[in-house]
């Protein structure tokens, strides 16, 4: 019996929508601390394995995930949606949006995921996966100052746009107010803007991110700075650049801040509070840090992180579990993914 294509079309709707019914809804109140402590024993460690050895053959993937962390929970909130790849679905998934450039780690959530599956199949989300594994980034890169237990049971989510990503995200190029609007809704306070700012001391930005500090002016931006900048960004290439001056190689700051080379650091991306120090220097990469300095109480925070780098630690070690608490927009449904990159299903 041959079917119409209208006839096929409708079933596929159907099927598209008994799955959709079917899929589990996730709430933020549902999150647990242990929460697969009976469901997949051993899992944290499983995740701590592989982060370990992934940071040891190369420490920036440590930023990575950290980065990775704020860009999927900042846009549908925490729901894997930044992982899932271009599909019949999804065409223009939110790792495509200009603000998530370079965005990176996927191939290890990929690892981290296949090695779960095979000990726990269809159990522990990609969502979750996530948190944990920039969760231990953050110690490891931090020498264990910052850490923190994981509320963990979510969902991997069904959509990725990336129009919603390059709406939601803070742009590195914003002024203090529109960064101050934009966590607002996110109900993060000014005070929780300024500390996970301090994720940036570590990871890299690519020039077309920074391209206006270019050409800011002494009172916004070291001179020398913004020279050594210029070099790393020559003309018409977009090539990463350190956030941090301080893991810059030693022969350039040599050049450019020659009264700068003690504190380059022989170990790349440590977290630690040497952003805010940085940005009372006006040697920082974003105008977006900068700005920060423009406003009286964010400025009062970045004045009091820089003197305190115990109490950021801490502070960002709250901040990053109240991030891992946003939730799925209202009436979203989930499904634990077998694979981080895709839904396990098409829904059209």
């Amino acid at each position: 019996m041959k079917l119409s294509a209208a006839l096929l079309c409708a079933l596929v709707a159907v099927q598209a929508a008994v799955l959709l019914a079917a899929a589990p809804s996730a709430q933020a109140g549902e999150l647990q601390v242990g929460y697969y402590g009976k469901k997949c024993k051993g899992l944290e460690n499983v995740v701590k394995w592989h982060v370990i050895r992934a940071l040891k053959a190369n420490r920036r993937t440590g930023a990575a995930l950290i980065r990775l962390l704020f860009h999927d929970c900042f846009v549908r909130g925490c729901d894997g949606s930044v992982l899932l790849d271009a599909s019949y679905d999804n065409p223009h998934p939110e790792k495509e949006a200009p603000v998530n450039i370079g965005l990176a780690a996927f191939d290890l959530l990929e690892e981290i995921k296949a090695a779960v599956e095979d000990r726990c199949p269809g159990v522990v989300s990609c969502s979750d996966l996530l948190i944990y594994a920039a969760r231990d980034a953050s110690s490891i890169l931090s020498n264990g100052h910052v850490h923190f237990d994981v509320p963990a049971g979510r969902l991997d989510g069904f959509v990725s746009k990336a129009e919603e990503a390059q709406a939601e995200l803070p742009d590195s190029a914003d002024d203090v107010q529109k960064l101050i609007a934009n966590f607002a809704r996110k109900n993060f306070t000014v005070e929780e803007l300024v500390i996970l700012s301090g994720a940036h001391s570590i990871g890299q930005g690519h020039c077309s991110s920074f391209a206006g500090r270019l050409s800011e002016p002494a009172d916004q931006i070291t001179p020398a700075y913004r020279e050594l900048l210029k070099y790393k960004c020559p003309q018409g290439s977009n090539p990463p650049v350190d956030n941090n001056v301080r893991d810059e190689d030693y022969d350039v700051v040599a050049r450019y801040m020659p009264g700068f080379t003690s504190r380059v650091r022989k170990i790349p991306d440590f977290l630690d509070n040497s952003y805010y120090h940085n940005n009372l220097a006006k040697i920082v990469t974003f105008h977006s840090d900068w700005t920060l300095l423009t406003h009286k109480e964010a400025f009062g925070h970045v004045k009091e992180y820089a003197e305190n780098g115990t109490l950021w630690d801490e502070d960002f070690a709250d901040s990053l579990v109240k991030l891992s608490k946003l939730p799925m927009p209202a009436g979203s449904k989930g499904e634990i993914r077998k694979k981080c990159s895709v839904i396990n299903h098409r829904l059209y």
